[in-house]
């Protein structure tokens, strides 16, 4: 008993700790792109310790078979999703949904066990990951969170798509898109990570897909889990699910969720401002490493709760979660 007192007295002193699950989180679904049927569950996990993905069917072979950490090294592969691998191989797919939710409920530390090569898809959006983890409950850590501040603008092209990781207070994200399609058409949309609506305007919105390209994904083996009770999809005219959209504009917001879960393989909070202009995973990940790559362009620092910025004492580098 006093152990545990001493132990809570010191998680007080801390401005802002880090955060874990209280208690594991079991969740059953299909997969968007493999259709199978898929059993995981979100562990908590000690401080510093990242989040970890472990395949149990692999399990027995060892954890360098079985673990991948999310860092943004680790993606193997962003067509369609986010997929990170080891180097044994082993992959696990469309991890950013929830990845999306971890951040932006600020989950630091947390042991994903699951027992195929992607996470389930739910409906779509990041809303029942979200729900999930607050009815849980989150756990606070005898450890400081530590940021990585943005120092200088950091910005990757190809053709007309755009992804920029550039200086600010907070972390405050801009998205836009324009689809030859009269439904989606242009949109665009600015948030704040650190909105307390932020997950109820954003990580509600669901993916999405036009009619026309199903077929095609079909031939190379994706989406064999689609359908209109885990997507929204667009013919040439109309958005052919009975229940219409949650958002009008919920084509952006999906996009922007994209981007936050795709951010989060930076393997702590970021401090600044994301721009992105029709990109997609590979863009997000691609401004990601770039960002690293260049030691001047960052900084690690102690986390402020208060302020949702960075306090002025800087962190050590090995603060960012290791293989």
């Amino acid at each position: 008993m006093l152990e545990n007192v001493r132990r809570d007295r010191r998680v007080r002193a801390i401005a802002f700790p880090q955060k874990t699950l209280a208690r594991p989180v079991v969740i059953d679904g299909v997969g968007l792109h493999s259709g199978a049927e898929i059993h995981m569950v979100l562990h908590p996990a000690e401080a510093d310790r990242g989040i970890v993905f472990r395949r149990t069917d692999l399990v027995s072979q060892g954890r360098e078979v079985s673990d991948i950490p999310a860092i943004y090294h680790h993606v193997a592969e962003t067509t369609l999703s986010t997929a990170i691998g080891n180097a044994a191989g082993t992959t696990i797919s469309t991890i950013e949904h929830l990845m999306a939710a971890f951040s932006a409920l600020g989950v630091d530390n947390a042991l994903v066990e699951i027992d195929a090569a992607e996470v389930p898809v739910l409906d779509g959006s990041s809303e029942i990951f979200i729900e999930k983890i607050e009815a849980a409950g989150l756990e606070k850590l005898d450890a400081p969170r530590k940021a990585i501040r943005i120092l200088k603008p950091v910005v990757v092209e190809d053709g007309l798509k755009r992804a920029a990781l550039l200086p600010g207070e907070g972390f405050k994200l801009f998205f836009e898109i324009d689809f030859d399609n009269e439904v989606i058409g242009h949109q665009e949309i600015e948030a704040d990570l650190h909105d307390p609506f932020f997950a109820e305007d954003i990580l509600r919105a669901r993916t999405f897909c036009l009619r026309k390209d199903i077929e095609a994904m079909w031939a190379v083996g994706l989406a064999k889990g689609g359908s209109l009770e885990n997507a929204v999809v667009v013919d040439t005219h109309a958005i052919l699910n009975e229940e219409g959209l949650r958002y009008e504009d919920e084509f952006v917001r999906h996009k922007l969720l994209d981007a936050v879960g795709d951010l989060a393989l930076s393997g702590l909070p970021l401090i600044g401002r994301y721009e992105g202009s029709r990109a997609g995973h590979a863009m997000n990940n691609r401004v990601l490493r770039a960002l690293m790559a260049d030691r001047s362009a960052w900084e690690i620092v102690e986390y402020s709760e208060a302020c949702h910025t960075a306090a002025p004492r800087r962190a050590e580098l090995s603060a960012i979660p290791a293989d």
